[in-house]
């Protein structure tokens, strides 16, 4: 995650301590425990035309079920693993997904969850504050009919506009998502504004991943030149947002470049802006699949990141967690720890590897096939990067 408001209005979120640690932080990436995305079922309400996930209508038999949850939240705890967050397909097509939110608050973990929202009403909504979320993320593409597209089902822009307004009422912490494709590019201005006139704190933009449906969409995927427009626009707005004072924390997910891109331009307006910026980037190490994020499948199956479910390192109902994210004997796992060595191309190349640490390495493995060769979302040019 690159967050906008971070470098450009020093804007600082509660998960920054997560994202930047303290400068001269000695702790070694290596130790650093991650933050969990448990996708814990495949089944959702909507058909999502980008689900990384490719979640269905029905949950599958061979999800974890609520004591086996239980003895997984447990081995994060014992881990200390920081945040827990709930993801899916949709967390809420789960029963017992409230019991084991707070079961996960009684380990000590930090709980968040990731929702496409139309299934929350007021009473969820106070239940989930009850227990102790810190943070609800819902989904939209776009506002009206363009989200109902991307989602597959009419009404979903109004159910999901109810659940927003049901958390925020509620006093919760509410973070939009929204990818961003050729489809949906124009609706980023709704988006800005949907945030600040419904009084959302948090808003994520994400780049395309090329994984589950997503992998179907990658030719309406933005051109580098469109991405560099996006960034641009939301820069702006984000600027616009601090000007007014409203601290909205605004934030790109899943291309490690935007950093790079943010502090090239400030090294051209504000060169002491830029080295502060310099500093940050380099404290946060870029990509950090496989080290400061993992992911698990309802399954159980660990993921270096929720990107890439076609790589899994180990099962958590075969092995702990914690032995599993520590076990270098697995290649993938000592290759994403020291992953400089071993990038390809581009990256390898690049000037700014220390701030970026190769982008998305999913990406790279759905388009060439191979996991160390370079993102081809990367929109910065040879010139920028140094190669020339």
């Amino acid at each position: 995650m690159i967050s906008i408001s971070r470098l450009l209005c020093d804007g600082i979120g509660p998960g920054d301590h997560l994202r930047y640690g303290s400068e001269g932080d000695p702790v070694p990436a290596s130790a650093h425990r991650p933050i969990v995305v448990w996708n814990c079922t495949r089944g959702c309400n909507l058909n999502c035309v980008h689900c990384y996930a490719d979640a269905r209508a029905a949950r599958s038999d061979e999800e974890m079920g609520t004591d086996q949850g239980k003895d997984f939240i447990r081995q994060l705890a014992d881990f200390g693993v920081p945040v827990l967050l709930f993801s899916g397909g949709e967390p809420l097509m789960r029963r017992d997904f409230l019991e084991l939110a707070r079961f996960a608050d009684g380990q000590g973990l930090g709980v968040v969850v990731s929702t496409n929202g139309t299934l929350i009403t007021p009473d969820t909504a106070a239940e989930m504050k009850d227990i102790g979320f810190r943070e609800v993320g819902i989904s939209l593409d776009g506002v009206g009919e363009r989200n109902d597209l991307f989602r597959g089902k009419e009404g979903a822009y109004e159910a999901a506009l109810n659940g927003i307004r049901s958390c925020i009422a509620a006093g919760h912490r509410v973070s939009l998502r929204m990818t961003i494709t050729r489809d949906n590019q124009n609706e980023v201005p709704a988006i800005l504004d949907l945030v600040e006139r419904e009084n959302i704190d948090r808003v994520c933009f994400y780049h395309l991943a090329y994984e589950g449906r997503g992998s179907d969409l990658r030719e309406s995927d933005l051109s580098h030149d469109e991405t560099r427009a996006a960034v641009d626009l939301i820069c702006d707005r984000t600027l616009d947002f601090y000007a007014r004072g409203l601290s909205k924390e605004v934030l790109m997910v899943g291309n490690h470049a935007d950093g790079v891109y943010l502090y090239l331009k400030l090294k051209m307006q504000d060169p002491q802006r830029a080295e502060e910026v310099l500093s940050l980037l380099r404290r946060n190490g870029g990509n950090n699949s496989g080290v400061r994020i993992g992911a698990v499948d309802e399954k159980g199956n660990v993921h270096p990141d929720q990107f890439w479910r076609g790589i899994t390192v180990g099962n958590v109902l075969e092995r702990p967690f914690g032995q599993i994210w520590t076990d270098e004997s697995n290649p993938i796992v000592s290759g994403l720890r020291d992953r400089k060595e071993l990038l390809k191309g581009r990256c390898a190349r690049c000037s700014y590897l220390d701030i970026c640490n190769g982008n998305l390495r999913a990406r790279a493995e759905a388009v060439f096939g191979d996991m160390w060769r370079e993102d081809p979302a990367c929109y910065l040019t040879d010139e920028e990067i140094g190669i020339s």
